[in-house]
């Protein structure tokens, strides 16, 4: 079948035919970086191979059976849910609470939101790398003042019970400004005619904030909640910098152990860690799933669709 000239040339400039261009180099990315290397992991979950893929072995479900019994996994996946439950509840609650802070459109608020946003553009291994500084007993000055202020010295990514929240805290510290953005721009997004009507019924801040702006910024704290938690959930380079898993084990995440079976253990075995990788695949869809549907049971309810 021939085309004319003039067709050829309407579906060359179409609009799909331009978006399909734009989309190209994105597709290509994605399906070298993520897809390929995806279904790469999947298959190499029922082998038993090692770094050099010089020995490559069917394994079928052995390496899940083993996984079930590896002591230092359970570990590593209860260090992950922790991590996770307080960086989420934590980080969004104080991401949330700053941006009803500093919505308002001063002078001195639009500085607390740049100082607030500046640590997001900073990479997470240099942040991990200088509160590891910081917070050393030796030449931190944290340490240092908590001894001039009369307390003993403190090693307190050292410290088993401290090793954590600290982890915790400087992941919030890095990452909350990102959040906090976003809340901003749905809170500029309410309608302003809805809190002067409020006002004039006589609601107070707390009603005001129950009844009108957390459910018109639902969406978006559901956003910011399963972004976070997808996050969380991979962590590695917070306690990989700072802690690298210790001390006794207490801070490292699956994510963390995944790679030191792969390629810090002797015998390297990228089977066994691709089975790890696997289990956290579908613990994060699984989990995604839960909290999307979750959200936008809740949207429907308020928005009256239910």
């Amino acid at each position: 079948m021939k085309y004319s000239k003039k067709r050829i040339n309407s579906i060359w400039y179409s609009p799909q035919v331009a978006a399909w261009v734009f989309l190209f180099p994105s597709l290509v990315s994605l399906m070298v970086f993520v897809f390929i290397p995806l279904l790469t992991a999947f298959l190499m979950s029922f082998f038993d191979v090692n770094i050099f893929l010089s020995s490559i072995k069917f394994s079928g479900f052995s390496n899940l059976k083993e996984i079930a019994e590896d002591s230092r996994f359970w570990n590593s996946l209860k260090n992950t849910f922790q991590y996770t439950f307080l960086s989420v509840l934590i980080g969004t609650t104080f991401s949330l609470s700053m941006a009803l802070y500093v919505s308002k459109n001063s002078m001195f608020r639009k500085l607390l939101r740049f100082s607030f946003y500046a640590p997001v553009v900073c990479s997470m291994t240099a942040m991990g790398i200088v509160w590891s500084i910081l917070l050393d007993p030796t030449i931190g000055m944290i340490a240092k003042w908590t001894q001039m202020i009369g307390l003993p010295k403190m090693e307190f990514l050292k410290n088993p019970d401290m090793a954590m929240p600290l982890v915790v805290f400087v992941s919030i510290w890095k990452t909350f400004g990102s959040a906090m953005i976003i809340f901003i721009a749905a809170l500029h997004a309410i309608p302003n005619v809805y809190y002067e009507a409020a006002v004039i019924d006589g609601a107070g801040v707390w009603i005001q904030f129950r009844k009108i702006t957390l459910p018109q910024i639902l969406p978006v704290l559901g956003f910011n909640v399963i972004t976070s938690t997808i996050a969380g959930l991979m962590v590695f380079d917070q306690t990989y910098v700072m802690t690298r898993g210790g001390p006794l084990f207490r801070t490292e995440t699956i994510v963390q152990y995944l790679y030191s079976r792969a390629f810090s253990i002797s015998p390297f075995r990228l089977g066994y860690a691709s089975s790890i990788a696997m289990i956290l695949f579908f613990i994060i869809a699984i989990i995604s799933v839960i909290l999307y549907r979750s959200f936008l049971k809740n949207e429907n309810r308020v928005s009256g669709n239910e």
